[in-house]
């Protein structure tokens, strides 16, 4: 199964203190060499956290498919043509959320989302949906000539309890089937981690896990001990 690492999150800590560190192109080259088969990166419209500068290097840097998480405005379409990631995924926005809270309103933005989905695939970029797990979502992302869609996981992720998880889990398969019936290509994504994962990537379905957060907060965690050796070993080396 596919894996593109999100790097978002490098890019959140070096914001921080608007430096240079850490820096999320240097994240994404470990995370190929960590086995990551493609790599995301959302240019918000506020860059909180990916720039366009790491927009740029990261499609001139990066050998594994790059994958532009983006709203569907006019600003990003032309970023979009002028990068040419290899695939655009098309993601609602709030200026006030800390993170992507749903799926697509596919349905109320239907004229919009066909209109920037056929401006993209003229450059012959492909389009992904990030939509919630229900069926109206996955039949009217067909309707508007998407190539995927990645659903959105967070619910299942967040869900407290087994029969609310595995609720969550069945609509996910659910909607899955109902993609390939229609010939869209399924991929899933939010919210997944280390304790989640498994449920998702054994549906044979699903092409794709696009995960960001999950594994950027176990890699502070497995790589802390490391950096504070390092770190002594210079103040050793100095004195």
């Amino acid at each position: 199964m596919f894996l593109s690492v999100n790097v978002d999150h490098i890019a959140t800590l070096r914001q921080a203190r608007l430096g240079a560190e850490p820096d999320p192109v240097e994240g994404a080259l470990l995370a190929i060499s960590g086995g990551a088969d493609g790599i995301t990166a959302h240019l918000r419209e506020d860059r909180r956290h990916i720039s366009d500068r790491d927009l740029t290097l990261l499609r001139q840097v990066i050998t594994a498919p790059l994958n532009l998480e983006m709203a569907a405005t006019d600003e990003m379409i032309a970023i979009a043509l002028s990068v040419k990631p290899d695939m655009v995924t098309l993601v609602p926005e709030k200026r006030q959320e800390l993170t992507t809270e749903g799926g697509l309103d596919v349905r109320g933005q239907k004229q919009r989302l066909s209109y920037v989905i056929g401006k993209i695939q003229s450059e012959g970029i492909p389009v992904s949906l990030f939509i919630n797990p229900t069926e109206a979502d996955v039949t009217t992302s067909a309707e508007i000539s998407a190539e995927m869609v990645e659903i959105h996981t967070g619910l299942y992720a967040n869900a407290v309890g087994e029969k609310a998880k595995a609720t969550e889990l069945q609509k996910i398969v659910h909607v899955v089937c109902i993609a390939q019936n229609v010939g869209l290509i399924s991929n899933a994504g939010h919210g997944l981690n280390y304790r989640n994962v498994s449920a998702i990537a054994a549906i044979r379905e699903v092409r794709g896990l696009y995960i960001g957060h999950g594994i950027m907060s176990r890699a502070i965690m497995t790589g802390i001990e490391k950096a504070v050796r390092q770190m002594r070993d210079l103040i050793r080396q100095a004195g």
